[in-house]
């Protein structure tokens, strides 16, 4: 699970995007220019494939508003994610 006390990636996400894993459930963060406001875009697919590689109906996606209290949400989307579909992500592990 994520802790949102150590999850500090909103300057790091300004750059560059920020990829990680949690048991079978694979994520990323990115800034996503739309509008007046930049966005930060939330996707999370199962293993074993990078971003690239995995098929985009396989990916879900969420949006945040880009600040400190969207990167707590994100935190809160992906910990709630992870749980809800544990099951997937358990049997993407094996493959």
């Amino acid at each position: 699970m994520i802790d949102k006390e150590k999850f500090h990636v909103l300057n790091y996400v300004k750059k560059e995007e920020y990829c990680a894993s949690m048991d079978g459930m694979r994520y990323m963060l990115k800034k996503k220019d739309s509008g007046d406001e930049p966005k930060l875009e939330v996707i999370i697919w199962p293993e074993p494939f990078c971003y690239a590689k995995t098929e985009e109906e396989k990916k879900q996606r969420m949006e945040f508003a880009f600040t400190p209290e969207g990167v707590e949400e994100a935190a809160d989307w992906l910990n709630t994610q992870y749980l809800e579909q544990r099951p997937l992500w358990e049997l993407s592990k094996k493959m």
